[in-house]
């Protein structure tokens, strides 16, 4: 699965150019879900069964997804090849639709309304989510939820959200602590034959 998801920058807006950060020359202002922030985005990539990242990559929240998806799936692929497994698919929203993405892998990705405009039979999701097209992508297209958990768990249980710290590498560094976090609790659940606690860091604290 691939997504991005914006981290704030620990700076205001430069009171001349409003697009940037004033303590933070890095920080650039980007889509934040509804709205726009000053920030980054992490672009990162997890297997939609285990819920474990498998690459990840930095950038200003003014950067578009598109541009750095394919390293983020090359990064992955490489990854899984290491482990002697298998890039089988690639689960993303529309944000991701491109010829590059499709043609590197299997791509359970809806295409936006103005792509292919009067074909039926493709994969697609409306302003309400509602999914239509093939059954099976469909099907894999509802696992695509995991990769916002995993985002929601890195922010709110490893912290990822209170960054005070300025410049791309300096946000980097601090959310990578975060994922590394992620990642050892979950190894740390299945040494202990505790599963449920794959993502409660508040269970190995007490």
């Amino acid at each position: 699965m691939l997504d991005a998801s914006f981290i704030k920058a620990w700076s205001t807006r430069d009171p001349i150019d409003n697009q940037t950060g004033y303590s933070d020359a890095d920080a650039r202002v980007g889509r934040a879900g509804r709205t726009f922030g000053l920030g980054y985005k992490l672009h990162l990539s997890i297997d939609s069964e285990t819920m474990l990242p498998l690459s990840c990559f930095f950038a200003s929240a003014n950067q578009n997804e598109k541009k750095h998806s394919l390293t983020i799936l090359e990064k992955a692929n490489q990854v899984l090849k290491n482990s002697g497994a298998k890039l089988r698919s690639v689960i993303a929203d529309s944000q991701y639709s491109h010829n590059k993405i499709r043609m590197a892998a299997e791509a359970v990705i809806p295409y936006p309304a103005n792509q292919k405009r009067g074909v039926n039979d493709l994969l697609r999701v409306d302003k309400k989510f509602r999914t239509y097209g093939p059954e099976d992508q469909k099907n894999e297209y509802h696992k695509r939820p995991h990769i916002e958990a995993v985002y929601s768990f890195l922010k709110t249980q490893y912290s990822m959200a209170l960054n005070k710290v300025r410049g791309l590498g300096n946000v980097a560094c601090y959310a990578l602590y975060s994922v590394l976090c992620l990642v050892l609790n979950r190894e740390a659940a299945e040494n202990i034959g505790r599963f449920d606690k794959a993502v409660s860091p508040t269970y190995f604290n007490t």
